[in-house]
């Protein structure tokens, strides 16, 4: 690893040198470090860039990080990388990715993540994109999330993007069995002249499914941000979509939600709030002391907590 590598792991997955457990360290396209153990295998793919991760079933409190980093202008990477989750595991995937841009042409990562979680497993899912450097060419992110829960099975995605990508287009895709549950947690703020579109769809089609979705979001200067989502309920199934957003200086953000019931029991909610910060915010905290600017700051600071 590069020392560039080394200071992206530490902001997207708080890693200081290789990890304990398994994992995938990607590095401008190429493999930088992969390791397995006993409950948890990597393997490349031989057909397309990427890796397999098999988790085996009854797996209990394991980790595993791969992390993906470009470390200079000109490169656009792509990988594959798929996740079989067996029956009855319980397993962390600490998945994030940075960019740095040292020039004038792009630096680009496309990752697309397929899960297959297993009955009655568990997975924790934490997601956090960076970018950085003092080239002028674009830092861009573009994740594709596919997600298939099988009976009983719960995933939780934690993602996160506060600083430096020009430009990212999020689209998550999911399919829950009877009984599964999953619940989506976006945090994101765009500054400048950065674009940032989050696009879901989760078909509910077991019975008993459930999907809770928020995104919390700022828009800074003269940033535009999209958030889609589409719930459909094809049976007994409870469904939330939320979208809560700031607006600064030029930012827009648009909210645009659809839900679909196909079945009588199928209940399905959509809420969306898009504003400034509120005044009498700012006047309290700037009368305990803090600048205008710290102000701000600070209520930005605990929104997207």
């Amino acid at each position: 690893m590069n020392k560039i590598t080394q200071m992206l792991m530490e902001i997207v997955s708080e890693l200081s040198g290789k990890p304990a457990g398994a994992y995938n360290i990607r590095e401008d396209g190429q493999c930088a470090g992969r390791q397995s153990t006993d409950h948890i295998r990597i393997t490349p793919k031989t057909s397309e860039p990427g890796i397999d991760i098999r988790v085996l079933p009854g797996t209990m409190g394991e980790s595993v990080y791969i992390p993906a980093c470009i470390t200079h202008a000109g490169v656009n990477d792509l990988v594959y990388n798929d996740f079989y989750i067996g029956d009855g595991a319980d397993v962390t995937i600490v998945a994030g990715c940075g960019v740095h841009s040292d020039g004038e042409e792009e630096a680009r990562h496309n990752g697309i993540h397929r899960f297959f979680i297993g009955k009655g497993a568990h997975v924790l899912y934490l997601e956090k994109h960076v970018g950085t450097g003092d080239g002028t060419g674009k830092r861009i992110i573009n994740p594709q999330t596919q997600v298939q829960i099988a009976e009983g099975g719960y995933m939780k995605m934690d993602t996160t993007q506060i600083k430096g990508v020009d430009s990212t287009k999020r689209v998550t895709t999911a399919s829950l069995g009877p009984r599964a549950r999953l619940v989506i947690r976006e945090k994101l703020m765009t500054h400048g002249v950065q674009m940032a579109e989050s696009d879901f769809t989760v078909d509910l089609d077991g019975e008993d499914a459930g999907v809770d979705l928020v995104s919390r979001s700022v828009a800074r200067g003269q940033s535009h941000q999209v958030f889609r989502s589409r719930i459909n309920g094809n049976t007994r199934c409870t469904g939330h979509s939320e979208c809560d957003a700031i607006i600064m200086d030029e930012g827009v953000v648009s909210a645009i939600p659809e839900l679909t019931a196909a079945n009588i029991d199928a209940s399905l909610i959509h809420e969306a709030a898009i504003g400034k910060i509120a005044g009498e915010q700012l006047v309290k905290l700037m009368t305990l002391g803090l600048t205008e600017e710290e102000a701000e700051a600070k209520i930005i600071e605990g929104f997207l907590k």
